[in-house]
């Protein structure tokens, strides 16, 4: 039986994802993230490299992962406040269509595009991408939510703003996305295909980043599907004494156990292996998921 937080006033119970139904509430989906960027801020991505993308996202599927990220543009910028140069149209297109195209054809569990571009979107859902991963949030100006309701493909609306200053953060980080759900369901996507993102990182510094995750549950108001990506983020390496990217395991390890017990419903996540192992101890605890070998 899932175990939800007072918080919780889930109206989306179930979600269908490159035809897999996602149960949201009974354990925690993994998401791994695959960069297709010469300049990731984690210090992971594989660049030009068609086949390391691949191999990788085979690699964290056989690990656990429940959906593979694909991403083309770096959020160094937002992250770790260094200038990543921004990705036009045609760039972001070159750089992550061929790693959709061989993902949809040799993968099992759904790909995932992480883009603002809705001629992105559009094409990698031609590709026959499953879902679309907006960092800002299907902004009124771009048409994103028009597309992803034309496919009929599920959306993540990811919190981010310009600056950092909050008069009250969790209240105003609720609000925004609250107003962006909304918006998708004006376009015609469907309340079930929309999933919800604090933005750990983006328009906010780390003592704010920390802020979300401890108060992670209170994103339950929204009634919507949870995802949260504390993975390798600057915070973690502020709070152990300036660690870079790659040192960060033990750290994103304890974000993601917290934003677990906080109702997060898929963690985005660079190390799939071990998240796995953090995600089904912390569900056994948190929601009384168990293991099917368990009854055999």
């Amino acid at each position: 039986m899932a175990k939800q937080s007072h918080t919780d006033q889930r109206q989306v119970l179930l979600t269908h994802i490159g035809g897999i139904p996602f149960h949201w509430g009974s354990r925690t989906h993994v998401m791994g993230v695959v960069n297709v960027t010469p300049d990731s801020f984690s210090g992971d991505g594989v660049g030009d490299d068609v086949a390391s993308a691949v191999g990788l996202a085979l690699r964290m599927q056989e690990e656990g992962a429940d959906l593979v990220d694909v991403g083309a543009e770096s959020t160094r910028r937002y992250n770790d406040r260094e200038g990543a140069v921004p990705v036009g149209v045609d760039e972001e297109l070159r750089r992550v269509l061929p790693v959709v195209e061989r993902l949809c054809r040799e993968l099992s569990v759904p790909v995932s595009v992480d883009t603002y571009k809705p001629q992105v979107a559009r094409r990698c859902l031609e590709a026959g991408a499953h879902m679309i991963n907006d960092v800002w949030g299907v902004r009124t100006d771009t048409g994103m939510s028009e597309v992803v309701a034309e496919f009929g493909v599920p959306v993540v609306l990811m919190h981010n703003r310009d600056g950092n200053v909050y008069s009250d953060l969790l209240a105003e980080v609720t609000g925004s996305l609250g107003a962006a759900v909304e918006r998708a369901l004006a376009s015609g996507v469907p309340r079930e295909n929309v999933i919800v993102d604090p933005g750990i990182g983006f328009g906010k510094v780390a003592d704010q980043s920390l802020e979300i995750e401890g108060r992670l549950a209170e994103l339950g108001r929204l009634g919507q599907p949870v995802l949260v990506g504390p993975s390798r983020k600057s915070h973690l390496g502020m709070v152990l004494g300036g660690l870079p990217a790659g040192e960060r395991l033990e750290g994103t390890a304890a974000a993601v156990s917290l934003c677990v017990a906080g109702g997060a419903d898929i963690v985005r996540v660079h190390d799939v292996k071990e998240m796995v192992r953090v995600v089904r101890v912390s569900d056994a605890i948190v929601r009384g998921w168990r293991p099917d070998v368990w009854s055999r």
